[in-house]
């Protein structure tokens, strides 16, 4: 079985439901089981900031499911959400990203493992840090608490 950590995001309509109903048709899944989960934060836009502020939690599962099976579960509970791609990062009623995926490696356009955002987003760090605090960068070989320390000082 695989840890998989995914990053979930809305900016949308009513957020927190929105969380919540992610999660419920992910975890509905019978080869897919919660693990842990982060706390839930506001945070600001990203690149495209002219759109309302999102509501972000990561959560960690254990899964049977190969990535790019995994990949088009959470795309389909998009669409099933209402999801669409109107606008590149913008507002979004459910964004659903795996961000890490045991100690795999993938770079295809489709599917970038680990989440090319993790690096580059404090919430992000976070949240993994809260579910798991001695998580360390598969590409890089470093802590990712060393990384957030890193980030924050230069916020």
């Amino acid at each position: 079985m695989a840890r998989v950590y995914i990053g979930l995001g809305t900016n949308l309509g009513n957020r927190k439901k929105n969380l919540e109903r992610a999660r419920e048709k992910i975890l509905s899944r019978d080869s897919i089981s919660l693990i842990r989960e982060s706390s839930i934060d506001e945070t600001d836009p990203v690149e495209y900031l002219d759109q309302p502020k999102f509501l972000n939690q990561i959560i960690l599962i254990e899964t049977s499911v190969e990535p790019y099976e995994l990949l088009s579960i959470l795309k389909k509970i998009e669409l099933e959400m209402g999801r669409t791609r109107e606008v590149r990062k913008g507002p979004r009623i459910i964004d659903l990203d795996i961000l890490l995926y045991d100690d795999i490696i993938n770079d295809a356009e489709e599917l970038i493992i680990p989440h090319p955002g993790i690096t580059r987003r404090h919430f992000i760090l976070k949240h993994l840090l809260e579910i798991d605090p001695d998580l360390i960068d598969p590409v890089e070989k470093r802590s990712y608490r060393e990384i957030y320390l890193r980030l924050i000082k230069n916020i």
